[in-house]
């Protein structure tokens, strides 16, 4: 298209994205996205971006979708605050923050090298940096269209405190870092395809941002609290693969969320997975497999990340695990990416998890 300036695209699936920026000579025109690639870092760009969307297989006309804002620098992002997710694509909400301990080992002081002992490495002190999450709702619209992880993510619950195999998922809700934020505004009063969108959030013109909390988010926060609570994140970097690890208790056993980065160009894919995992009451388990929740996960230029999650239950009441991720490259020679270490605590077994969704 004649006159299309500075455009910006992102591929998720068949879906396409594309944004213009405003410039010194005013506003461009809307472009079509002709080709698959990443935003660019957003944080300092103070100009207005226009969101659109276009399903490439039915060559449908883009439609406007809202309008970009700048991305927060300090402070966090309210209740109803609409976004696009800067690594995987799909638009959210915000529902609410969570205030997380993250450990990273790539700026961790090092520390006289130790040997091998249950909570990992035990190469470097780490020591925890407080960083802001958010509980999203993820459009339906655009799950399909995730290709970069293994499933759609839930929040999964024991369907039965007395059977830690049963597990009750509730679908389209995630847990976002605010640097993967994307901020946007819409003229849409129902801007997400969520069934607890309108059970959550209410219209009102007259906030910033227009989508307020009812009082069945606040009571459903308040009630799940204990299961929802993202307290700890890990990251480690290795060889350009980033590994960041989030646990959480469910009661009688843990989930963990892992996303899987490529910062560098070159294309890798993963094949093996070893687990250690030490129990306090004294066992060590050792869990080899091929790929992860059954894929074999390539992370390249154009998808760079990769998300999943899994289970695992103890003996005891905590434990640790950690490990390695073997990668491939198309040479066909390997490498092995660390897994930072990380606790598994049932620091909250004094009260009982919720089985199914509570009101």
């Amino acid at each position: 298209m004649a006159g299309c300036v500075a455009r910006r695209a992102l591929a998720v699936g068949s879906r396409w994205w594309s944004r213009s920026l405003t410039g010194a000579r005013g506003p461009r025109p809307l472009c079509a996205a002709g080709g698959a690639g990443a935003f660019p870092p957003a944080a300092t760009t103070t100009t207005r971006r226009h969101l659109s969307s276009r399903n490439r297989p039915e060559g449908k006309v883009l439609e406007t979708v809202g309008v970009f804002e700048v991305p927060k620098q300090n402070g966090k992002y309210e209740t109803g605050q609409l976004f696009l997710h800067s690594v995987f694509g799909y638009r959210g909400v915000v529902l609410f923050p969570w205030q997380a301990r993250l450990y990273d080992r790539d700026v961790a002081s090092v520390a006289p090298e130790k040997a091998e002992n249950p909570a990992g490495h035990g190469s470097k002190e780490v020591k925890g940096k407080t960083h802001t999450y958010y509980q999203v709702l993820i459009d339906a619209r655009d799950c399909p269209h995730i290709s970069q992880r293994s499933q759609t993510e839930a929040v999964t619950f024991l369907a039965n405190h007395d059977d830690s195999r049963a597990l009750y998922a509730i679908p389209g809700l995630d847990y976002v870092s605010h640097e993967d934020i994307l901020p946007y505004t819409s003229t849409d009063q129902v801007p997400i395809q969520h069934e607890l969108f309108e059970r959550f959030l209410l219209y009102d013109q007259t906030k910033a941002p227009p989508f307020v909390a009812r009082e069945t988010l606040r009571a459903w926060q308040e009630k799940n609290h204990p299961w929802l609570e993202l307290s700890d994140v890990h990251r480690e970097t290795t060889e350009n693969i980033r590994v960041t690890v989030i646990p959480f208790y469910m009661g009688m056993r843990w989930r963990y969320c892992i996303r899987l980065e490529n910062l560098d160009s070159d294309v890798v894919q993963l094949r093996e997975r070893h687990w250690r995992i030490f129990s306090l009451s004294g066992t060590l388990e050792t869990v080899r497999g091929r790929g992860v929740v059954g894929r074999e996960p390539v992370l390249s230029k154009e998808q760079p990340a990769f998300q999943y999650s899994s289970h695992v239950s103890l003996q005891a009441s905590s434990g640790h695990m950690w490990g390695t991720f073997r990668f491939e490259r198309p040479d066909g020679s390997h490498f092995d990416v660390r897994i930072p270490p990380f606790s598994l605590e049932s620091n909250k077994d004094e009260k009982t998890p919720p089985s199914g969704l509570h009101w």
